[in-house]
């Protein structure tokens, strides 16, 4: 069954919650695997928050303007 835009955007935040969450433990450790868990951590977040405004769209949700 094909994932609504909401269900898709919410998966997104948490993986983006998720990445933040270990990288913030790796980096207490100065592993180099604390900076790939960053990486990952902002492309969930950038990802989820383009859903999330496509959902918004497909709604009639006003946007506000990019700065």
């Amino acid at each position: 069954m094909p994932q609504s835009l909401h269900d898709r955007a919410a998966e997104l935040h948490m993986l983006a919650a998720h990445a933040h969450t270990a990288a913030a433990a790796s980096h207490g450790q100065g592993s180099l695997t604390a900076h790939e868990l960053s990486r990952q951590a902002h492309e969930h977040s950038t990802r989820a928050f383009e859903a999330s405004r496509k959902a918004a769209e497909e709604h009639g949700t006003p946007q506000p303007a990019d700065k």
